[in-house]
């Protein structure tokens, strides 16, 4: 696609990778699905997608250094978009079923189990954006994403005060308690439902997050 920002979306054993990279061709990119180092660095975009459990998404995403990818991006300004786990590995840890596992560590905090009587987390669901995020820029609060899920950040533990930094913009949402539906955090952005089955909100968050690689 002729002039399309270039996305590569990380391909370590995990997540719906056909799934994605045809809604992100829809939303206006350049995809590539690989686990090539140079293509996943150099990229306009990196998407990290995540189904199953946190502890075997790391397993996967260290065995093709892709914690080292994410971390040089970062270091050099260049957006990453985590789904889902792809979310949630962007955390220092995660803990299931009482076994922990170490994250990438970009944020501070944990992934545990949603306090919820029905797990997982399954359907439809609102969000809580705030009126400066970029990735919900034009739609409506009533706006409804497809979540499939046990667990999930329910707190956000990074400290910016007394930092030139500005704050991180927080979605959350509600299932048993409160839990971080996405961040914003610079380049680093993620959400914990996934936009590529989520019809056409799904889709006008892909189209926001593209146009911002440009």
């Amino acid at each position: 696609m002729a002039g399309a920002p270039a996305v590569t979306i990380l391909d370590y054993g995990s997540g719906n990778l056909r799934s994605a990279q045809r809604a992100l061709e829809r939303a206006g990119a350049d995809v590539t699905v690989t686990d090539d180092r140079d293509t996943a660095i150099e990229c306009d975009g990196l998407v990290v997608p995540g189904v199953g459990a946190f502890a075997a998404c790391m397993e996967g995403l260290t065995a093709v250094k892709g914690e080292r990818i994410i971390d040089h991006r970062l270091a050099g300004g260049r957006p990453v978009l985590g789904i889902c786990v792809g979310m949630q590995i962007l955390f220092e840890r995660g803990v299931e079923f009482g076994v922990e596992a170490d994250g990438c560590g970009e944020w501070p905090g944990t992934v545990s189990r949603l306090p919820a009587p029905v797990l997982p987390h399954m359907g439809w669901n609102t969000v809580q954006a705030p009126a400066e995020s970029v990735l919900f820029d034009g739609l409506d609060a009533d706006t409804r994403f497809y979540f499939v899920h046990s667990y999930a950040a329910q707190s956000w533990e990074m400290d910016n005060d007394g930092t030139p930094l500005a704050a991180p913009k927080l979605t959350w949402s509600h299932h048993g308690g409160p839990f971080l539906a996405a961040v914003e955090n610079g380049v680093l952005a993620a959400t914990q439902f996934h936009p590529e089955k989520s019809g056409d909100a799904g889709a006008h968050l892909l189209r926001n997050w593209v146009r911002s690689l440009t």
